[in-house]
């Protein structure tokens, strides 16, 4: 696949994240707020800490993490209907939650939560490409502010986070492989591929479809090998915030 030597219509090489900004604290009132912007997609990231578990955790001692995602109105070029109105929520809503969930719980050790409930909320500002990747990587801030006030107020002993978590999509596009899509380039992707990683390198989840046309498994591989490089560079980007 070409790619090398070649830029993309925004300047970047073609194994360069977008700029990535993640702001701590944004909101006053929760313990866990994050902005993340990554390009021009930017996403609000808020965690709560409910006292009490799922019921089907109940008496366990084991807490659980889990998450909503939505996109306001104009958050897009064409407006978005609020699914409260539609009266239910979608399939594509219903599945990214899940995906920020699920991959929050995977570094996450929830007996040592206790019987609470943290609930992430991602709500989507501006949309151009990326926004469950840059959803996951800011949630992972906003869930770690949030528990370390746990522990700072004696609530819990210690935090109960194993390891980071950070995602980016790779694909590719006029058949060259291209690191953190935007909009233009995930719409003509031959293949659109979300990676979620740990920071030790870890993979939780690869959400890999052939838009266009069939991949290889040496395509495969190659993207995923792309993916690890930009979430490295997002997993550091998270250390350098102290967490």
């Amino acid at each position: 696949m070409a790619s090398e030597g070649l830029n993309r219509a925004d300047g970047r090489g073609f194994d360069q994240l977008r700029p990535v900004n993640i702001t701590r604290g944004y909101l006053k009132t929760a313990d866990g707020s994050v902005l993340i912007s990554m390009g021009e997609t930017r996403v609000l990231c808020t965690a709560t800490v409910e006292d009490k578990s799922p019921p089907f955790l109940k008496g366990t001692g084991r807490g659980w993490v889990t998450a909503e995602y939505s996109m306001l109105p104009r958050s897009s070029r064409i407006r978005v209907p609020r699914e409260s109105r539609l009266g239910r929520v979608g399939g594509r809503t219903h599945e990214i939650q899940r995906l920020i969930g699920r991959s929050l719980r995977a570094v996450c050790d929830l007996g040592l939560l206790g019987e609470r409930t943290v609930i992430v909320d991602c709500d989507v500002l501006q949309a151009d490409g990326g926004t469950r990747t840059a959803s996951v990587t800011g949630a992972y801030v906003a869930l770690v502010d949030t528990l370390s006030a746990l522990v700072s107020t004696g609530e819990i002993s210690s935090l109960p986070v194993v390891d980071s978590v950070a995602a980016v999509s790779v694909g590719i596009v006029k058949g060259r492989t291209l690191l953190d899509l935007n909009y233009e380039e995930d719409s003509n992707a031959d293949v659109d591929m979300n990676v979620i990683m740990t920071g030790g390198a870890k993979i939780v989840e690869i959400q890999g479809t052939a838009e266009q046309k069939a991949f290889s498994r040496e395509e495969m591989l190659c993207l995923v090998d792309m993916a690890e490089k930009g979430i490295r560079e997002l997993t550091a980007l998270q250390k350098s915030l102290s967490l």
